[in-house]
């Protein structure tokens, strides 16, 4: 046996920050979780410290964007980490996150055993009690899974399982704020109108000043959350696109010096499309930020709505953190787009009643309908030929006598009929023969045709 080892670095010896945890790997990379179980199986098993996160909501009828903010800002203040919210009306909308349900800061064993709400059990509860009549074999098999499983993600303090309809208790930010963990930066100062320096430097310093000097990788320090809930709003002023891209490059560089901080961003509606920043503006703001995706919701589209109408809209994935390698940790560890799944940007979102999902994106049957007919469907007509009346005289002049054949399509009717020809010489007209028309069914679908583009 050799004596020599390879020398490589032992994990115990860094100590672990709350709410967060070791990424699995060579190099020890704490990441710590955005809330969503679903979200963080994206980012790699959750958002790394010293990383940002820009989400991108384009649509100006649904605050997604301010939703995933809302999230990240509950999961900090239940785990007991440092969160600083960069906002006029920051009080007012921390008021309005979510909460664990009961009112706790401990993890429900009812919705960590399960997995899913009370909407998805009570919909599911019917179709477990019967039984698979096509094949015994398939009787065994699970139910096909087209998201992470809440339970999967809960560990301890990392990641607890928020309900939308329980609101924070406000004495909990009552408690936050007075003890630090929770802070306000106001974006307009009442000494603004002295002050000539632009909005996005006056934050940039505002926030070198509280984080003060970083530290060095052996002093542990509790992980600090930076939330920007709507950058480009009014109260930010009048912002071009190079002082977001400015604003974003330089905020990034000082995160990255802080081993204990990460940060979170969301994008005002109007600034997340190409038509405001010009051609490969959202590629552009993938490049100035560790991971970037996109929600586009389908409340602007009719036909995606009625074409998907599980999901309220697409995941787009820009860019994803690595922070000490070349490789995304998301390439390896990810369920839902990694290596294993079958394409990296085939995923969609719902909100329901009780919680935000991630899940991939799967097609319904062709035609969109949810079960195989073997009869006619409800809403199927019958088109007579009999009942529509069309006086149209067709003459054939035929010079040997013979009969002759005419095929007639009209609505998609065919009618085979049979017309003697006109002779000069015959005073007595000849009776037509009546041709009883052939009776279609036409069946029509309530979905429109998914491959009809």
């Amino acid at each position: 046996m050799s004596s020599f080892k390879r020398r490589t670095t032992t994990k115990d010896n860094h100590p672990t920050l709350p709410g967060t945890r070791a990424l699995p790997g060579p190099i020890t990379t704490f990441i710590t979780s955005t809330g969503v179980p679903s979200l963080d199986d994206i980012l790699g098993g959750g958002l790394p410290l010293t990383c940002s996160l820009l989400i991108l909501a384009p649509d100006a009828h649904s605050a997604y964007g301010e939703l995933l903010q809302k999230y990240f800002i509950a999961q900090g203040l239940s785990c007991g980490q440092d969160v600083w919210v960069i906002d006029d009306e920051a009080k007012e909308f921390v008021e309005e996150c979510m909460w664990v349900p009961g009112g706790g800061g401990v993890v429900q064993e009812t919705l960590e055993s399960t997995g899913v709400d009370d909407e998805e059990d009570d919909s599911g509860r019917d179709g477990k009690d019967e039984k698979i009549k096509i094949a015994w074999r398939y009787e065994q098999l699970k139910q096909f899974q087209t998201t992470v499983p809440s339970s999967s993600q809960t560990n301890g303090d990392f990641c607890n399982v928020f309900d939308l309809t329980t609101r924070i208790p406000p004495s909990v930010v009552e408690s936050a704020s007075s003890s630090g963990h929770l802070k306000f930066v106001q974006v307009t100062t009442p000494d603004t109108d002295e002050d000539d320096l632009p909005t996005t430097l006056r934050v940039l310093a505002r926030v070198q000043e509280l984080l003060g000097s970083p530290t060095s990788e052996g002093t542990a320090r509790t992980p600090i959350r930076l939330c920007i809930p709507s950058l480009g709003s009014p109260q930010w002023g009048d912002l071009r696109p190079q002082d977001i891209c400015r604003f974003l490059h330089s905020l990034r560089s000082i995160i990255r010096r802080y081993n204990h901080a990460t940060l979170s961003i969301s994008l005002s509606p109007h600034l997340c499309s190409d038509s405001w920043g010009g051609p490969g503006w959202t590629q552009k703001l993938g490049w100035l930020s560790d991971a970037c995706i996109s929600l586009s919701a389908f409340s602007g589209n009719p036909s995606l709505t009625s074409m998907f109408p599980a999901h309220h809209g697409f995941v787009h994935v820009h860019s994803l953190p690595a922070p000490h390698s070349l490789q995304p940790p998301s390439d390896k560890f990810s369920t839902l787009r990694g290596l294993s799944s079958s394409g990296e940007n085939n995923l969609a979102f719902k909100c329901m009643r009780k919680r935000l999902v991630f899940e991939t994106l799967h097609l319904d049957l062709e035609g969109g309908v949810g079960e195989r007919r073997t009869t006619p469907s409800t809403t199927a007509t019958v088109l007579d030929g009999a009942t529509h009346d069309h006086s149209h005289e067709h003459s054939v002049l035929s010079s040997q006598g013979g009969g002759a054949v005419l095929e007639v399509k009209m609505e998609g009717l065919e009618i085979e009929a049979k017309v003697q020809p006109v002779v000069a010489e015959e005073t007595s007209s000849v009776p037509a023969k009546k041709v009883k028309a052939k009776k279609k069914v036409a069946f029509h679908s309530d979905r429109p045709d998914l491959y009809d583009f």
